[in-house]
């Protein structure tokens, strides 16, 4: 069997397999249990949804570093710093983001059922995942959900006409539940494309669109691999100054402030960024988090919300299509459909992520997913 076609291979686990691997994982790395099947919900979230660039490819390339370093404390307890009502700044001293960004959503949702919203501002989190999966979790209570995260003290885009990076790739989410269908979940970078994406098609050995990468003279780069060189830099959403680039910067600079300057997280824009060389730099420690629940049948006059929330987002799914056989789908709808298969038929993984986890089980002594057939 050659490599490329061991490339193309495709393993399935069930997902509940999947989850209860990763939970014993990070248990063994010493997080109560849990704690560690939250944040494994959380991990595989990305997988069971085809949000691949945020799943268990992670794993070891992320989220495994961040114990051995010391970069995560497994049972840091969340620490209230202020408490307003329906307002709560919050410390998470560097608890595991998958898992911290979930209980922040769920206090956000707490206070949003008493006072009709709830804020949440975090302080010292890690890496949380798919922004959407913890957006989402308002949904569960008929709530809207919305989170921002900045990437800490990191910088890897720059600011149009920039030569240095001075952003994270910052991204946002907005849940909110839809009666008869999916729930609308927006969850997106504010450059083009997450970092994860170009890594994961650096990793297939495939080139990236153009759009996503440019080189320091501005003209388009399609080899992913050059973005970890430093040869290639990250777009924001909008790609040109003709096509709107300021946009996406506008978006990155607004979680940023949400995220950081309102929790006192670290930020990107520091005076170390002056200094830089060019390339990417930073960590993603320190980072910031703004969370809001909101209630809508306590904060609309005769309530309603439900009513009209189908007829507008029933009514964009009946929307003639121009492509035959594929009907008009709101964000949410495409990564649910996809859950609900990957639920029945098992989570496809490629065998290079199959055999990771293999040699994550074998070095950490937990038992390691099956295939199924």
């Amino acid at each position: 069997m050659t490599r490329s076609t061991m490339r193309a291979t495709t393993v399935r686990v069930a997902y509940p397999d999947l989850v209860g691997f990763t939970t014993a994982v990070f248990t063994g790395h010493g997080m109560p249990g849990p704690r560690a099947a939250d944040a494994a919900g959380a991990l595989c979230h990305g997988d069971l949804t085809g949000t691949r660039s945020h799943g268990l490819a992670n794993l070891t390339r992320l989220y495994l570093p961040l114990f051995a370093e010391s970069r995560v404390d497994p049972r840091a307890e969340l620490e209230v710093l202020r408490d307003l009502g329906a307002c709560v700044v919050l410390d998470a001293h560097r608890a595991l983001g998958l898992w911290a960004a979930g209980a922040a959503m769920d206090l956000a949702v707490y206070r949003a059922r008493m006072h009709g919203v709830g804020l949440v501002s975090v302080r010292n989190a890690t890496h949380i995942g798919c922004a959407g999966y913890h957006a989402a979790r308002a949904v569960e209570h008929g709530l809207v959900g919305l989170i921002a995260s900045n990437c800490g003290g990191q910088r890897i885009a720059r600011p149009p006409g920039g030569r240095l990076p001075m952003l994270g790739t910052n991204p946002l989410s907005v849940a909110v539940p839809v009666p008869a269908g999916p729930p609308f979940v927006l969850d997106m970078s504010t450059t083009v494309v997450p970092t994860g994406r170009v890594r994961e098609a650096a990793r297939a050995g495939r080139e990236v669109p153009l759009g996503w990468l440019t080189d320091e003279a501005g003209f388009p780069v399609t080899d992913p691999t050059r973005f970890d060189q430093g040869e290639a830099h990250l777009r924001w959403l909008g790609g040109t100054p003709e096509n709107g680039e300021y946009k996406g910067f506008g978006l990155g600079l607004m979680v940023e402030v949400l995220s950081a300057l309102l929790s006192g997280a670290a930020f990107g824009p520091d005076r170390d960024a002056l200094l830089g060389d060019g390339r990417p730099a930073g960590r993603d420690d320190d980072i910031g988090l703004f969370l809001l629940a909101i209630s809508p049948e306590l904060l609309r006059p005769g309530g309603g919300f439900a009513r009209d929330a189908g007829v507008l987002f029933g009514t964009l799914a009946d929307c003639p299509s121009t492509k035959d056989g594929q009907p008009v789908r709101y964000p949410g709808w495409p990564e649910a459909e996809r859950a609900e298969l990957y639920r029945r038929q098992g989570v496809p993984l490629s065998a290079e992520l199959y055999d990771e986890l293999r040699a994550v089980a074998e070095r950490t002594g937990v038992a390691a997913p099956e295939a199924v057939a």
